[in-house]
């Protein structure tokens, strides 16, 4: 297995493979890796001749510092992970000053308002070191399809917009979301929970279930008052939004129109560790 800690290695040696051009599929990640991330590269070894995967804390977009020393980093033992994908799986997994420098900082997109709803709403700059990040990434892979999962809708709705907007010459993949036994969506900051509250948190996900059930009968507002009754039950989970949204602009509504098609967004507090859930409602 291929593990390159700086960019131009790496470029180097996908230059070296590009004769005649193969596809090149890439999965970006923070690491501390879940079978979710290994869903996305057992695909991308499906679709692609090449799989490029990035292990990468990016400082920019972390708008809480102690959120960013608390975030899991687990890089030998994604290794492993990665490697009983496929052998064959390129890591890319460089330091914070081989990809910004001395000056680790984000640049400032403008994503159509995308940026400013639920996640841009309580993590101000988040999506700005999102797209500084997957854009340099990009430029450094050249990937020719790009795998995303489904909890991080709005990422996804935002690297959209980014392909989108600087015409960069890569497909977008959505991927569906990996859950625990429980029905807790598989993300590496369930790493910091003990094991009573994983287990209990599975009220996060029976909370989108009942607003499910409920779409199209209840209004928003009722909605809102059911995920928060379903919560209820779990004293240790605090609800920082529920949001039901047009799933193209991610704008929340209060009103649901019929042909439109909306999704459910949510972020909860168990004690210190922030989780975010997503499903669709038609």
């Amino acid at each position: 297995m291929l593990i390159f800690d700086n960019q131009m290695g790496l470029a180097a040696h996908l230059n070296s493979l590009r004769t005649p051009k193969p596809t090149t599929g890439f999965v970006p990640t923070m690491g501390a890796l879940h079978a979710g991330h290994l869903s996305l590269l057992s695909q991308s070894v499906d679709d692609n001749d090449i799989t490029v995967i990035s292990i990468f804390v990016n400082p920019t977009q972390f708008n809480n510092p102690e959120d960013l020393k608390k975030y899991p980093r687990t890089l030998a033992a994604d290794v492993e992970k990665v490697k009983s994908v496929s052998a064959d799986i390129i890591v890319f997994a460089p330091s914070v000053s081989d990809i910004y420098g001395d000056n680790p900082i984000s640049r400032h997109f403008d994503f159509d308002g995308l940026e400013n709803q639920m996640e841009g709403k309580f993590r101000p700059g988040h999506f700005d070191g999102v797209g500084t990040i997957v854009k340099r990434l990009f430029e450094i892979v050249e990937p020719t399809n790009a795998y995303f999962g489904e909890k991080d809708f709005q990422q996804l709705q935002i690297v959209r917009k980014l392909v989108s907007k600087y015409e960069i010459p890569v497909n977008i993949v959505l991927c569906p979301i990996f859950r625990e036994s429980n029905g807790l969506a598989m993300s590496s900051r369930n790493e910091r929970l003990s094991p009573e509250t994983r287990q209990k948190a599975a009220v996060i996900y029976k909370s989108l279930q009942a607003a499910k059930q409920h779409f199209g009968t209840k209004s928003v507002s009722e909605l809102r008052d059911i995920v928060k009754g379903v919560l209820s039950a779990e004293k240790e989970f605090e609800l920082e939004y529920f949001e039901v949204a047009d799933e193209k602009t991610l704008v929340p509504v209060e009103k649901t129109e019929n042909n439109e098609k909306y999704r459910a967004f949510i972020a909860v507090f168990a004690n210190d560790v922030r989780l975010i859930d997503t499903i669709s409602l038609n």
